[in-house]
This record gives C-alpha cells, sequence and structure tokens, in this order.
C-alpha cells in the first residue's frame, strides 16, 4: 500500500470510512467554487469519483492520494497525480491536483502535500514532467502552484464550460526535493 508521511500529513489510498468525510468536502460551495461549473457534489458523485481515483491506482500506478492530518486523524480532501483525459491538447500528460475542505486552508497543508507529491512522482514514479491545471483566477491554487517551481505554460479554454485555464509545468529532471 502507498503512502508517503510528511512532518504533518498522512497521504493514502481512500478506504470506506472516508466516503462521509470527502462527500462533505464536495458539498461545500467554498471548495467547489473553482471546478468545472462549480456544483456541489453528492454523496452519491463522491463514491464515484473516489472509485474512479482507486482504478486509475491500479491502472497507472499513481493517483489521488487521501490526505489525512497526522494529529487528529481528519481526511482533509486529497492530493495527487492523475491523467488529465479532459484536455486533449495537453495530452500525454501526468497533473498534480488537490482539493482540501475549506476549514483547513491557510495552513500550509496544500503545499506540503503537493511537494510530497512531486516527489512521489520523480523518485518513485521516474515522471520526468509534471503538469498543474487551474482556472485563471484561482489565487489560492496559483499560490501553491508557485511554491512549487512551476512555471505557467499556456492557456487553454475549458472544453465544456469554455473558462480559461492555465497550464503550469515543472521538468522534474530538475526538481530540488
Amino acid at each position: 500500500m502507498t503512502e508517503i508521511r510528511t512532518p504533518r500529513l498522512l497521504l493514502r489510498r481512500w478506504h470506506d470510512d472516508d466516503l462521509v468525510p470527502m462527500a462533505d468536502i464536495n458539498g461545500d460551495p467554498r471548495a467547489m467554487h473553482w471546478i468545472d461549473d462549480g456544483s456541489v457534489r453528492d454523496l452519491d458523485r463522491t463514491a464515484e469519483d473516489i472509485e474512479r481515483w482507486e482504478e486509475e491506482w491500479d491502472e497507472e500506478g499513481f493517483g489521488l492520494f487521501a490526505v489525512e492530518l497526522l494529529a487528529s486523524g481528519e481526511l482533509a480532501g486529497f492530493t495527487g497525480l492523475s491523467v488529465p483525459e479532459f484536455l486533449p491538447e495537453v495530452m500525454p500528460a501526468v497533473a498534480i491536483s488537490w482539493r482540501l475542505g475549506p476549514q483547513f486552508w491557510g495552513q500550509g497543508y496544500g503545499s506540503e502535500a503537493a511537494q510530497a507529491t512531486l516527489e512521489f512522482a520523480l523518485q518513485d514514479r521516474g515522471l520526468d514532467r509534471v503538469i498543474s491545471i487551474n482556472r485563471v483566477g484561482d489565487t489560492a491554487s496559483e499560490n501553491v502552484i508557485r511554491k512549487l517551481g512551476m512555471v505557467p505554460a499556456r492557456e487553454v479554454a475549458h472544453p465544456v464550460y469554455g473558462f480559461p485555464l492555465r497550464v503550469h509545468t515543472i521538468d522534474l529532471t530538475e526538481f530540488q526535493a
């Protein structure tokens, strides 16, 4: 089982008891504001998401980690790697992404988890390049992306909703873990 420990977090595969707390995050309009059209997701949709994330682990050897706080055992959200098939113009690619509940914002958890995920991508999975895709205007994600050392590569339109997305990249052969 793939797990990563950071000073404050455990990044791990998904457990059955993660469904409700992740559905709570997905059901919060603040957490979903910059995701697709901003719609919240219910318990059933969250269960489908987690099932798809676990399938990607099995198929690709990487996926989205559940992010657990070591101090309390609470599920804070996710971070990890995925193949951004929804955006054909960036393919082939592996993207890093994250989503944390608003109560966990502003404490450095997103940056800590994302940094550990980049190290995992380079050291454990041997990837030489990772991208990140965010909606233009999402300054919180831009801050995490900048802390990771990623640089803007291009802007594209979301294929369904049409709003601008910014694609960032990092060459992991130059990444300083």
